[in-house]
Order: C-alpha cells, then sequence, then structure tokens
C-alpha cells in the first residue's frame, strides 16, 4: 500500500472487457495504485500524454488498433515498463510482444496476486540491488553506460532501450568477465524464478545484441555459454 500522495504509482489499464477492467482497477486500487482506463487502443497515445503513467497494462486484442500495435508505436517514447494481457499462452504471442518491447506478459484470466506480483517487480527497475560501492557508470572502451541516467552510448550513438533491457546490460556489465546463470538473471531482472519455459530473457538478449552491433549467430559482445549462462565480455567494445 502506498504510503503518501507522492508515492502512489500511476497504471494506465488499456482493456476492452469493461467488467475485468472494472475488477482489476478495483484491485489494483485498493493496493495503492491510481488507475486509469483505457477501452480502446487507437487513443491510448493521447491518454499517455495527459495521465503520463508509470505503468501500462496492454492487453492484445483491441478495437481500434490490437495491442502488439500499440506497443510498438509507443514504445520509442514511453520509457516505462508495459506489461502485455494475453488470453493466449503460445510462445508466439509472448515472444513476438517482447520483440516489439514490452517488458512481461500475464496470461488472461489474471490472478490478482500473480498481476500485481508482476507489476511490482517491473516498478522496481532501476533499483537492482547494489553492494554500495557499486559504480554509476561503466565504460567499456567505446560503450557507455550510466545507471543514475539509464543513458547508454556506443561510439557516440545513443542506444534507446526499454526499461528491462537496461537493466540486464547493467547487470551484465557490471559483471564483466563473469557468467551470469539464468537463474539469477531472472530473480534480479524479471523479478521471479525461472521456470525453465520462459524466453523472456532470451528475447531480451537477442535485442541487445542487435541494437548494440552483436551477433546472434555468432555473438562476440554479449556470449551464450551453453549450460551456464550469458556472459559480457569487457575486450568487445573498440
Amino acid at each position: 500500500m502506498a504510503d503518501n500522495k507522492s508515492s502512489v504509482k500511476k497504471v494506465l489499464l488499456v482493456e476492452d472487457d469493461r467488467q475485468l477492467s472494472d475488477l482489476i482497477t478495483d484491485f489494483l486500487e485498493s493496493e495503492g495504485f491510481h488507475v486509469k482506463q483505457e477501452f480502446r487502443g487507437d487513443t491510448v497515445e493521447k491518454r499517455i500524454d495527459s495521465f503520463a503513467p508509470d505503468i501500462i497494462l496492454l492487453d492484445i486484442m483491441l478495437p481500434g488498433k490490437d495491442g502488439f500495435t500499440v506497443c510498438k508505436e509507443i514504445r520509442p517514447n514511453f520509457h516505462g515498463p508495459i506489461l502485455m494481457l494475453t488470453a493466449k499462452g503460445t510462445d508466439f504471442d509472448q515472444v513476438l510482444g517482447l520483440e516489439i518491447g514490452a517488458d512481461d506478459y500475464v496470461i488472461k484470466p489474471v490472478e490478482p496476486r500473480v498481476l500485481l506480483a508482476r507489476v511490482n517487480a517491473l516498478l522496481r527497475r532501476g533499483e537492482l540491488p547494489t553492494d554500495g560501492n557499486e559504480k554509476a557508470e561503466l565504460v567499456f572502451d567505446k560503450l557507455f553506460v550510466n545507471r543514475t541516467s539509464r543513458l547508454v552510448r556506443l561510439d557516440g550513438e545513443v542506444i534507446d532501450l526499454t526499461s528491462q533491457e537496461f537493466d540486464l546490460l547493467w547487470l551484465l556489465a557490471s559483471r564483466a568477465g563473469e557468467v551470469q546463470n539464468r537463474d539469477y538473471i531472472y530473480k534480479a531482472v524479471v523479478g521471479r524464478e525461472y521456470d525453465g519455459l520462459d524466453r523472456s530473457v532470451d528475447v531480451r538478449i537477442s535485442r541487445l545484441r542487435k541494437k548494440l552491433h552483436d551477433s546472434n549467430e555468432t555473438p562476440f559482445r554479449i556470449k551464450t555459454i551453453w549450460g551456464q549462462g550469458y556472459l559480457f565480455v569487457p575486450d568487445a567494445w573498440s
């Protein structure tokens, strides 16, 4: 529960099932969130401008524009987390959503406590634990990463990352030269235990490689160490 008005997080809920939308809204508001409802995909951008949400819960099947289209269009300018709501439990839906910039997904019907846990995990972005001595910025030749401003530059080019892409990069880069196992990455970045099936970290690694001019076929900057995890190579940024 939020302790004061300044700490209240704003949630934009985009869901055309009004009964479900009301149920989710009532639950989140009882947990201290400020929720605005939107029922069409083609009005989301205007609502973002007027409401400035901290997080967006975005259904896939919407009138006006579907959730995938909305996510792709708002992602360049909305830097908060996007949690997709899908009634389809297929890999295709999940991976496609993550590839176009969503941070996580929940399969409907939504269990309220699961939804709350996912929302809280996403809102904790930028709050990864530190040991008290961790630097605020990292430099590897032409790669610059600043944790405070969440700014990434490679060879002078600003690299636009989603919130969880940045958290994943920071986790790997701050432990450069050390293999980070999948279980640890899921707990630190996604905010839950790895279930052996979830592909969200794999998708984000793939997106990071593309944005950081690495190769998914023969990666040399963020390597896959089979059976162990991922390795950030500190001397591969010249």
